[in-house]
């Protein structure tokens, strides 16, 4: 699943970020931990993010994207959504009614959501379609919760070494008169 690669694309990059620095190679400041520390944050971040927050698409976007050819071969009046939500994989099928051609009366284009209702239009391809039923189906992968739960520590462990960093400089930046 993509947002999975993305989740691990994310923490590969948190780990060369850190894996970047040998025995060798020594902190001068404060201020070069923190900055390893942010963009190590803003990475595992990232990978929290891909695997909470599903993509946002329009149905257009949803019928051309590469989540649709994952499947074997369906009727022309289906679109399929398979997606990750917090510790669920979810999968949803939009049956459509093809609509008129001439119809722009009443015709208002969806937005970008993960979820579309029934009653939702979009065009391509020169055809108009409306979504006619929505069939949602969540399954639980315990994984998934513990996956966040440590990403979840790994953010708060990263604070707590910014913190104290942080209280360390402002000690040595103290100079009394």
């Amino acid at each position: 699943m993509i947002p999975i690669q993305d989740a691990r694309n994310h923490v590969n990059q948190a780990l060369l970020l850190l894996s970047s620095h040998d025995d060798s190679d020594h902190f001068k400041t404060g201020a070069e931990v923190n900055k390893l520390m942010d963009a190590v944050m803003l990475q595992l971040t990232r990978a929290r993010n891909r695997l909470t927050t599903p993509a946002s698409l329009t149905l257009p976007e949803l019928a051309t994207s590469g989540l649709m050819k994952m499947f074997p071969p369906h009727p022309g009046d289906v679109m399929v959504n398979f997606y990750i939500n917090l510790s669920k994989l979810c999968l949803t099928v939009y049956q459509l009614h093809t609509m008129p051609p001439n119809t722009t009366k009443n015709f208002k284009p969806a937005g970008s959501s993960v979820l579309h209702n029934p009653g939702a239009m979009f065009e391509l391809n020169n055809n108009r379609f409306q979504v006619s039923h929505v069939h949602k189906v969540e399954c639980v992968v315990p994984w998934l919760n513990g996956t966040l739960v440590f990403f979840t520590i790994s953010l708060q462990l990263c604070q707590q070494l910014k913190d104290k960093i942080s209280v360390f400089s402002s000690f040595w930046n103290y100079r009394p008169f």
